[in-house]
């Protein structure tokens, strides 16, 4: 077995409110609605448990699961670290944040994942895994950019 990592970043000016994406993060129910391929987001306290369905890629079945303890600082940021439950090993794991700030146009969203999988192939396999994994987080991050704008009901402002 052989830990595997890819790290994400965005960011982008939407024409909502704050407060608006403020409450559609912050709400398990709706990032699981909003993000491609994940199940379901289980919730215990601060703690929320990813199911996700089958990743696709590698020849490799894998539908992960994994905890993060959310912790935030509303309106402005919601971090979460991977914190398993005592005595249990997951396989995958996440860790990012989810940065807020007003801009005169609506909200500043800076995004950070950073994704760990544990895979039974040797570590020769990282060019191939990184780009697969590169690849996964680049489509998630797109449905779930484009599912946002749309629950939102706003725009991405193009600020370059």
């Amino acid at each position: 077995m052989t830990w595997f990592t890819a790290t994400r970043t965005s960011e982008a000016v939407v024409t909502a409110e704050q407060q608006q994406v403020w409450d559609v993060l912050n709400d398990p129910a709706e990032v699981a609605r909003l993000t491609p391929l994940v199940r379901r987001i289980e919730v215990d306290g601060d703690h929320w448990r990813w199911i996700m369905e089958e990743i696709p890629g590698l020849g490799i079945s894998l539908a992960p699961a994994f905890t993060v303890l959310i912790e935030t600082d509303e309106p402005s940021c919601i971090t979460f670290t991977h914190d398993p439950p005592d005595g249990t090993k997951e396989r995958a794991a996440v860790e990012g944040s989810y940065g807020l700030s007003p801009h005169e146009q609506g909200t500043r969203l800076d995004i950070e994942i950073t994704v760990r999988v544990d895979l039974p192939l040797s570590r020769l396999a990282k060019p191939a895994v990184k780009a697969a994994m590169d690849g996964v987080l680049a489509s998630i991050g797109r449905g779930f950019g484009r599912n946002l704008l749309d629950r939102l009901d706003a725009d991405q402002v193009d600020v370059g």
